[in-house]
């Protein structure tokens, strides 16, 4: 098995225990502080978010991509300089915007969120900053090395550390208000950073052949050529993840401001953004484990292929990342539309949220395509046109909230609404750049055998759910459907040949 399939499945499989982790987090958080609580930690979190991305500054991916490259050189002693480079200037940004956040957070949370009670969670979680400025940049020298084990040990690692301290922090802080609680779940996620810092450190310090404190600064004086080869992708990407993060940042904030002029007051503009925000996305976005997996593996092994100039490889691997796509999307997809309350009431105890799910879940069969294909972009130094083609999208999804939240008839809705519309036209326009770069080819009958199992398999799993529904109910119910519908989507999809032999066997292709 190649190096870059073994590193994806690696991936995969922590991304997917990191998010069942996360899950139960979720699930803690909600039953403990409810939806006005969920929607203190989700109003505040985009502009943690946004913070984090500038510290970042883009160099995560730009690392991965330098050290691969230099590793397929055999250039090792140019790693020291990326790695002394980039500690040096995210240590620095995140020294300048973590106090600056702090002094912010009193006027970020009366004046643009509309609600003072964000303050205490802003407060929580913004120490986090520095550790995570370091964390990305070990992140990135491993995933460039195409070892995915320790980044995605280290997520393991913190979402683990954020259980076992979630329930007594929450508990702790709640008799003092819900603004207390919401702040105690952001400090049990700054001390799982911490905890996951920590382990990448070590395993650095344990799988390093060079000793990256002798002569440090030496190494970042005599690193200009490199600052520059590592700029030259971080500041597109920061760019498009700034797009993305400023997007994010100003959600909230056009969610709770629209809902005002719809005139829903400021605790119940909270609380409907906490079912959107807190409780229906977070079970959309589970499915994306593959892909989150796919886009990381996909940085350095497209950028190994497109360096040694190995066109065929670089084809395989990127047709590859989009049939894992299609598959695992559209099982997400079906399973998300079919089975959204039974899912929402064994997870939160509510029904709410539902809806939304179900309005979505078309639309993210897309966003299940857009990570995977942001890193080819990336990879193929294309990030300027995955900037560009976020910068559109961003503007297009709030625009499309501020229309349709700020009127009285669709209310959150039209937020939902904005978030399907700016997926779907990120994708896209991913998509035809992509295929402007690189002459891919298209099988129209693939796509029309995936529409072909759908269909056929939300006929027979609405006629499984109306017998299931008579004889079970609850978790009985999800299970019995649910595994109904993934074996029918599997054995359809390889009766009509979109899952093959011969796939299975290109899985065993080395690089």
């Amino acid at each position: 098995m190649s190096k870059f399939l073994k590193g994806t499945m690696i991936l995969m499989v922590s991304i997917f225990i990191t998010k069942i982790l996360g899950f139960i987090n979720r699930i803690v958080v909600a039953r403990l502080i409810g939806e006005e609580g969920v929607g203190l930690y989700m109003i505040v979190f985009p502009t943690f978010i946004l913070v984090v991305t500038i510290t970042q500054f883009g160099l995560p991916v730009a690392i991965s991509r330098s050290v691969a490259t230099a590793l397929a050189k055999g250039d090792h002693a140019k790693i020291k300089k990326i790695l002394a480079v980039s500690l040096a200037i995210t240590l620095s940004l995140s020294l300048i915007f973590t106090p600056l956040l702090l002094f912010m957070a009193p006027t970020l949370s009366k004046v643009l969120f509309t609600d003072p009670r964000t303050y205490y969670p802003l407060v929580a979680i913004t120490p986090t900053i520095p550790m995570i400025a370091v964390s990305s940049v070990l992140r990135g020298y491993f995933q460039g090395k195409q070892n995915m084990k320790p980044a995605a040990y280290s997520q393991i690692i913190e979402q683990i550390t954020r259980i076992l301290l979630i329930v007594v922090l929450t508990k702790k802080f709640l008799p003092m208000g819900i603004e207390y609680a919401a702040a105690g779940a952001m400090a049990a996620a700054a001390i799982g950073e911490l905890a996951s810092l920590v382990y990448l450190l070590t395993m650095f310090k344990i799988k390093k052949n060079f000793r990256l404190r002798k002569r440090f600064f030496t190494a970042v004086h005599s690193g200009k050529e490199t600052a520059k080869e590592l700029l030259d992708v971080a500041i597109p990407t920061t760019g498009g993840r700034m797009i993305g993060s400023l997007s994010w940042f100003f959600e909230p904030i056009v969610v709770t401001q629209s809902l005002a002029i719809a005139g829903v007051a400021a605790m119940t503009a909270t609380k409907e953004y906490g079912v959107l925000t807190g409780y229906a996305l977070p079970v959309m976005f589970l499915p994306s484990f593959v892909t989150l997996a796919l886009s990381t593996s996909l940085v350095p092994a497209i950028s190994e292929a497109y360096a040694k100039q190995q066109h065929r490889l670089l084809e395989y691997r990127i047709q590859e990342a989009l049939r894992f796509c299609l598959i695992s999307g559209g099982l997400a997809v079906l399973l998300l539309y079919l089975y959204a309350e039974p899912l929402m009431q064994f997870m939160y105890h509510s029904t709410n949220g539902t809806r939304f799910i179900q309005l979505l879940a078309p639309f993210f069969l897309f966003y299940y395509y857009q990570g995977p294909l942001q890193a080819v972009l990336q990879a193929l130094n294309l990030a300027n046109t995955a900037m560009i083609n976020s910068l559109i999208g961003a503007v297009v999804k709030l625009a499309v909230i501020y229309i349709f939240a700020s009127q009285p008839q669709f209310g959150i809705y039209g937020a939902a609404l904005g978030i399907a519309v700016g997926t779907l036209l990120v994708t896209l326009l991913h998509l035809a750049s992509v295929f402007k770069k690189i002459s891919l080819s298209l099988d129209l009958r693939q796509y029309g055998k995936f529409l072909l199992i759908l269909t056929a398999v939300l006929f027979l799993s609405d006629w499984m759910n109306h017998f299931l529904a008579a004889t079970t109910n609850g978790l009985s119910y999800l299970l019995a459907g649910g595994t109904f519908t993934a074996v029918i989507y599997g054995l359809l999809a390889l009766i009509l040949g979109l899952i093959t032999k011969q796939d299975m066997a290109k899985l065993r292709l080395k690089k």
